[in-house]
C-alpha cells in the first residue's frame, strides 16, 4: 500500500477545518432545495470568480494538482496514471514534464490540461475554458485517447491506460456510445466536477453543445443517463482529502469553490438520491469449453441475472483473467493458450456498480497438439516503435532479434499500449528460420472507414486473411504450415482504412519432429496426460522391444535418455522433471506429454 501523507493522518481536525468555506459563504443557500438551491449556489460560486486565462492553469497546478496524498513527493497528481494501491508506473514533475508543441506519442511523455467537460461543447469560450475546478493536469496521451467522449462505464474496451482508466463501448444504463471510465478512486471526483459545471454555468447550458452528457436546461443540467451515472459515482466515491485540498487551493487561485465538495449533502438536496446497487449478479451457469485448437478454446455460458443489468463478463482460464466481454455476450474464444495444455474455465459477471457475481460453474478442455514443431516461436508487441505523432511514415525497428518495416504507417494509435497503424501499406519481418504454423493478430479500425481484412503473406504467398472492424478483435489463422526460412508480411490494401495491429504472435513449424508417428501399425498412448507424481505410463504393443527413449523439452534440448525403458514395466520415472510440456521419442513413436 502507498504511504498516505502523515500530515493528513495526524491532522484530521485540521483537514476538517480546511474543508470549511469562509463564514457565511453559503448563507444564501440555507433552507433551499431542488432547482432553487442549484440557482442559489450558481450565484454564490459566480461571485468572486477570477478568470486567470487558459495559460494561467499551468501556474494554478503548482498548488491544485500536486501529490501530497499518495507518493507524497510533490509530483503532478494525475488521475489517469495515479495508482492508489501501489507504485505509479511513471510520474510528472511540475513544469519539467509540461506538454509543449512536440506532442505526446506515449503515456508518460508529458502532462496536459484536461477539460473534464470538453471545451468544444462551449466553443472554448471564457470563463469556462480556464475554470480550474473542472480542468485537471493529466497525461497528454490518455487525454488524447479520452478525446471528447462522455464519462461512463465501459463494456468492451478499446484502450486501457497504465492505471486502468479505459475507453470503450458504454454499458451505462441509457447510453450505448463510446465512453471513458476512470478508476474507482476518482469517479466521485469526476462526478462532482460535472455537478459543479452544470451549476456554475446553468444559465449558459441552452447555448452549449450537449456532447451526449449536458442538458439544455438549467435544471437538472445533465442528460438523464449522465445524471444517474454521476449521482451513483458521487455516492460510491465520497469526497476525499485530496479533493478538499484541491478545492481550497482552487479557491485561493480562482476565488470560488465547488459546493459539492464543501457540502456533499447538497447533491441529494438538489437532484435526489441515486439508485445505489449493492446487489451482486447471480453466477453464470452451464459453462461449456469446446472447439479446441492448438492455442485457443471456445467458451460459452448461460447468462447471469442482475436487478439492474449485467455490464460485462470476465473469463478466467486456470485462475488467470483471459477475456472481458460485453454483458450482452455469452460466448467468446479464448486465444493465446499453450498447446496440449489442460485449462479450467470459469466466468465472473459484473454490473454497472462494479458488483461481482460468485464464480460460475467450471468447464475443462485441453488444447490440441501441434504437428511438426508447434509452441510459440515469436511475438511482436510493437512497444519498440518510435516516431512523430499524427504522421504517416515508414517505420523501422528491431525487437526480440527480429527486424520489422512498416510502410504508410503511424505510431501514435494504441490497442494494448503501442500498436502500428497501417494505411495502404504493409508490415514485413526479417527472415525467420523457425517456419510458421499458426499466426495470431489483434486488430482495430481507427478513425473512420468500414470493416475489411488484412492479407497475410508468407514468403510472398497469400496464406489467408484476418478481419478488422472498429471493435478490438483477436484472430488466429491456423494451419499455415510453412517450414524452413519464412518472411511474414501483413498488408492493408485500403487507401482510406487505417488499421491498428497489435500483439502479433506465431507458432513454429518443422523445427522438431514432434508429430506423433507410428511404426508396425502400433498405437501408443501416454496416460495420464498431464502426468502426475513424476510417473509416466504408456499403452501400446511390443513395448518391451523398444531399445531407447529420449525426453526433450519444446526447444529441442535433450533432457534424458533411457535405455530399454519398458523392459520390465510400462512406466518411466521422470526423476523430478519440472512442470511443463515435453516430447517422448522412441524407436516406434514420438508424442508430447505434460508434467503437472
Amino acid at each position: 500500500m502507498k504511504r498516505i501523507l502523515s500530515f493528513f493522518l495526524l491532522s484530521v481536525t485540521f483537514i476538517s477545518a480546511l474543508a470549511q468555506a469562509p463564514a457565511g459563504y453559503y448563507t444564501a443557500a440555507n433552507g433551499l432545495t431542488g432547482a432553487a438551491l442549484k440557482t442559489a449556489l450558481k450565484t454564490i460560486i459566480t461571485n468572486g470568480h477570477v478568470d486567470h486565462g487558459y495559460g494561467g492553469l499551468w501556474t494554478g497546478y503548482a498548488t491544485t494538482d500536486r501529490d501530497y496524498f499518495y507518493e507524497n513527493d510533490g509530483t503532478i497528481l494525475d488521475i489517469y496514471s495515479e495508482n492508489p494501491n501501489g507504485p505509479d508506473q511513471y510520474n510528472f514533475t511540475l513544469g519539467t514534464n509540461q506538454c509543449g508543441s512536440n506532442g505526446y506519442a506515449n503515456e508518460g511523455d508529458c502532462y496536459n490540461r484536461e477539460h473534464v467537460i470538453p471545451q468544444s461543447l462551449f466553443n472554448s469560450a471564457s470563463p469556462m475554458v480556464a475554470d480550474i475546478h473542472f480542468i485537471r493536469a493529466t497525461d497528454g496521451k490518455v487525454n488524447g485517447m479520452r478525446s471528447n467522449y462522455p464519462f461512463g462505464i465501459v463494456g468492451n474496451t478499446s484502450f486501457t491506460s497504465k492505471n486502468g482508466s479505459k475507453l470503450g463501448t458504454s454499458v451505462s444504463a441509457g447510453y450505448s456510445g463510446t465512453v471513458f471510465e476512470p478508476i474507482d478512486a476518482f469517479k466521485g471526483d469526476i462526478a462532482r466536477m460535472f455537478l459543479y459545471f452544470v451549476t456554475r454555468y446553468e444559465d449558459k447550458l441552452p447555448n452549449f453543445t450537449s456532447g451526449d452528457m449536458l442538458g439544455n436546461t438549467a435544471f437538472p443540467g445533465l442528460q438523464p443517463w449522465a445524471l444517474n451515472q454521476y449521482l451513483a459515482w458521487n455516492a460510491m466515491d465520497p469526497v476525499s482529502a485530496e479533493e478538499i485540498a484541491r478545492n481550497n487551493a482552487s479557491y485561493t487561485y480562482q476565488g470560488n469553490r465547488n459546493p459539492f465538495i464543501d457540502h456533499p449533502e447538497y447533491v441529494t438536496q438538489i437532484w435526489g438520491s441515486p439508485v445505489i446497487d449493492n446487489q451482486a449478479p447471480t453466477a453464470a451457469t452451464n459453462v461449456v469449453a469446446n472447439n479446441p485448437t492448438s492455442n485457443s478454446i471456445a467458451v460459452s455460458w448461460t447468462a447471469a441475472t442482475d436487478n439492474i443489468g449485467i455490464t460485462s463478463y470476465q473469463v478466467y482460464a486456470n485462475g488467470i483473467l483471459k477475456a472481458n466481454v460485453s454483458g450482452t455476450t455469452t460466448s467468446t474464444v479464448v486465444s493465446g493458450l499453450a498447446s496440449l495444455t489442460q485449462y479450467t474455465f470459469y466466468v465472473i459477471a459484473k454490473d454497472a456498480f462494479a458488483n461481482s457475481s460468485p464464480q460460475s460453474t467450471t468447464a475443462t478442455e485441453t488444447t490440441l497438439d501441434t504437428p511438426a514443431g508447434g509452441g510459440s516461436c515469436g511475438t511482436e508487441d510493437f512497444e519498440m516503435i518510435t516516431g512523430a505523432a499524427n504522421t504517416y511514415l515508414t517505420a523501422n525497428w528491431t525487437n526480440n532479434g527480429i527486424s520489422w518495416t512498416a510502410t504508410d504507417s503511424r505510431v501514435d494509435q494504441t490497442i494494448n499500449n503501442k500498436a502500428i497503424t497501417i494505411r495502404n501499406g504493409n508490415l514485413t519481418s526479417s527472415t525467420l528460420s523457425s517456419g510458421i504454423q499458426n499466426l495470431t493478430l489483434t486488430t482495430q479500425l481507427k478513425f473512420s472507414g468500414s470493416a475489411g481484412n488484412i492479407n497475410v503473406f508468407v514468403n510472398g504467398v497469400n496464406v489467408g486473411t484476418i478481419p478488422y472492424s472498429n471493435v478490438v478483435t483477436t484472430t488466429t489463422l491456423n494451419n499455415i504450415n510453412v517450414s524452413g526460412n519464412v518472411v511474414i508480411k501483413l498488408t492493408n490494401s485500403s487507401t482510406t482504412n487505417r488499421v491498428a495491429l497489435d500483439d502479433l504472435s506465431w507458432t513454429c513449424f518443422g523445427t522438431l519432429g514432434t508429430a506423433e508417428t507410428q511404426k508396425d501399425k502400433s498405437e501408443f498412448t501416454i496416460y495420464p496426460n498431464p502426468v502426475r507424481n513424476n510417473e509416466l505410463s504408456v499403452k501400446g504393443e511390443n513395448l518391451s522391444k523398444i531399445s531407447k527413449a529420449d525426453i526433450y523439452d519444446l526447444s529441442g534440448k535433450l533432457i534424458e535418455t533411457i535405455a530399454n525403458p519398458f523392459r520390465y514395466s510400462n512406466k518411466i520415472n521422470l526423476k523430478g522433471v519440472v512442470k511443463g510440456t515435453y516430447i517422448l521419442k522412441t524407436d516406434n513413436f514420438s508424442t508430447k506429454f505434460i508434467v503437472d
